[in-house]
């Protein structure tokens, strides 16, 4: 590798090293510190490059990626405040384990602490967000310097993707010259001839990672199948996804073989697919309001489920509570799970299907037909205004087969867990949950819709879609076309369900703080079709024609918030009242 300066040989290095780890694509935002990384990137064939103008919003976009590939998308950014704007991201990369490699380019070491322009201390900038910190030495034609930085980048993206998959963030400094000038001396004449491993690397990675999923042992197998074959009322519980879940087809392995019932989060990537049959249970959310009997053995798999209702039964139910982590993390936060299962979830199941034969009985038969009934009922009520999880629920049901769907946090993942029922389509539902921060949800979309052919459809409210308006030029920059729905109820109307509604003030002027902003502008700036809307059938028929459709539309459906959750507590009785009788 010939190269016209030390800083060109060190980048072109680090690249070269991310794309023999398996990187083809990185989220670069300008900046002239990160010259020399943006350049090598931007020389390679192999990387598609996403140009970013919003360090928060390529982060989020990177964020999206790793959720749809399982492997990272590196985002490169200059130094000082723009480091900053990746922070949001990388919390929810961690929470989320999504694998995210930040690169953050910075000044020489001795400039810290002197009033340099734009130097800020980047030294652990995301304290223990990350799995891992590691300032990258100065570059230098050096053969040892060289293959530190090779296994340090090969290291990095193999952390990304361990057993805890998470971010990983590299501070790069250089000093000027940054751009692929000529510096005499700097990279010696002859050198990569001889430090050729330095300068060229191997064919493929540095260092090779190796991650071996981790089956639990015969002792802890035959553990879980005694509980599972003595268990009377026996569940599954398949909590939000993350890069080493529950696979869809080994949930219903187990599901077949143990007879229980598995209640799928929509996130958790088996709810949708075409395993789903009446063992696949979607209607948890609404139908636990009601008398439903308490198991005595539940297997969980993954983060904490998004409902309430659900993570309240749990708790209250008295059962013996199986936690599968490969990483032997504590996601279950009413601390009365029994047991923690230091293994692969996919790998769990499996075996743990191989061991056990049983019907379900009595028990997955009741589950069943309150699962049945509780559609009866969401069908049978009749509105008296507008529902939001009605919305929801037609975006869900209607996407194309297969496609990606991104949901905000605050009332979209609750609608779409309360109201999506299982669809043997192939959707691939995706949602923040880590954190569950309204930030970055469409970047985060419209990088998972990056990363695949499938149709995108991205759901959020409408203070997510302010909060991420510089996201969407993203979809000219970056060449993504989606299906946007914004639910929009003039504010926080999440905030109804919570006890500060019955005081006003300040209820309307510091927590519902209607906005009244008119999104419509909007698509003439980042160049989008926009339809507004404020009735089902009309949705209905502007979603029809936007899945079918080239290009990017968004949808607005204006609702009423206290209307609708109204209109949510009239249906919740009659759950109650129909279940019970």
């Amino acid at each position: 590798m010939t190269a016209p300066n030390r800083n060109t040989l060190w980048a072109r290095a680090v690249v070269d090293e991310l794309v023999g780890a398996g990187v083809d694509a990185a989220c670069v935002c300008p900046g002239s510190r990160s010259t020399p990384l943006t350049v090598a990137l931007a020389e390679r064939d192999d990387v598609r490059v996403f140009s970013h103008l919003d360090e928060r919003s390529a982060a989020f976009f990177a964020l999206g990626r790793g959720k749809r590939t399982g492997k990272p998308t590196p985002v490169v950014s200059t130094s000082g405040t723009a480091t900053a704007n990746f922070h949001p991201a990388v919390m929810e990369a961690s929470q989320a384990r999504v694998p995210l490699l930040v690169l953050t380019a910075d000044r020489p070491p001795e400039l810290r602490d002197s009033g340099a322009n734009q130097t800020v201390d980047q030294t652990k900038l995301y304290g223990d967000a990350v799995r891992q910190f590691r300032e990258l030495p100065e570059p230098e034609a050096d053969d040892r310097k060289l293959r530190s930085l090779r296994t340090s980048i090969a290291r990095a993206v193999g952390e990304t993707t361990g057993a805890n998959p998470g971010p990983v963030h590299l501070n790069v400094p250089f000093e000027k010259p940054l751009e692929p000038v000529e510096v005499p001396g700097d990279v010696p004449e002859g050198f990569a001839d001889e430090h050729q491993l330095a300068a060229e690397g191997r064919d493929g990675p540095f260092v090779d990672v190796h991650h071996s999923p981790a089956a639990p042992d015969d002792a802890t197998l035959e553990a879980l199948a005694e509980a599972v074959e003595a268990a009377d009322r026996g569940l599954v519980v398949a909590g939000p996804d993350d890069a080493h879940g529950l696979a869809a087809d080994a949930a219903a392995a187990l599901a077949d073989a143990t007879g229980f019932p598995v209640f799928a989060d929509p996130l958790s990537g088996v709810r949708f697919g075409e395993h789903v049959d009446s063992r696949i249970v979607g209607g948890y959310d609404g139908f636990l309001t009601a008398d439903v009997p308490a198991p005595d053995v539940v297997l969980r798999f993954g983060a904490s489920p998004t409902s309430k209702p659900l993570r309240h039964y749990l708790r209250d139910g008295g059962a013996r509570q199986f936690l599968v982590d490969p990483a032997g993390g504590w996601r279950e936060a009413t601390f009365t799970a029994s047991d923690l299962v230091v293994a692969d979830p996919t790998e769990t199941a499996r075996a743990l299907a191989e061991r056990v034969n049983r019907s379900g009985g009595e028990w997955a038969d009741r589950v069943a037909a309150l699962e049945a009934d509780y559609w009866d009922v969401v069908d049978g009520v009749d509105r008296d205004a507008l529902l939001e999880g009605d919305v929801v629920a037609a975006a869900v049901d209607g996407a194309p087969d297969p496609a990606t769907v991104m949901v905000s946090n605050s009332m979209p993942v609750r609608d779409v867990d309360r109201f999506a029922r299982p669809r043997s389509a192939e959707l691939t539902v995706l949602g923040n949950r880590g954190a569950s921060g309204i930030d970055g949800i469409t970047s985060t979309g419209l990088g998972a819709g990056s990363a695949t052919d499938d149709p995108l459809v991205v759901v959020t409210g409408d203070l997510a879609h302010y909060h991420d308006a510089n996201g969407l030029l993203a979809l000219d920059r970056c060449d993504v076309d989606a299906t946007i729905v914004v639910v929009n109820n003039d504010g926080g109307g999440i905030f109804h369900m919570l006890p500060i509604e019955d005081y006003d003030p300040p209820f309307t002027g510091q927590f519902k703080t209607p906005h009244g902003l008119d999104f419509e502008p909007l698509g003439d700036v980042y160049d989008f079709s926009f339809a507004r809307v404020d009735a089902l059938e009309e949705f209905r028929a502007a979603y029809r024609e936007s899945v079918d459709s080239a290009g990017t539309q968004v949808i607005e459906v204006r609702t009423d918030a206290e209307a609708s959750h109204r209109e949510r507590e009239r249906l919740d009785a009659a759950v109650e009242r129909d279940l019970n009788d």
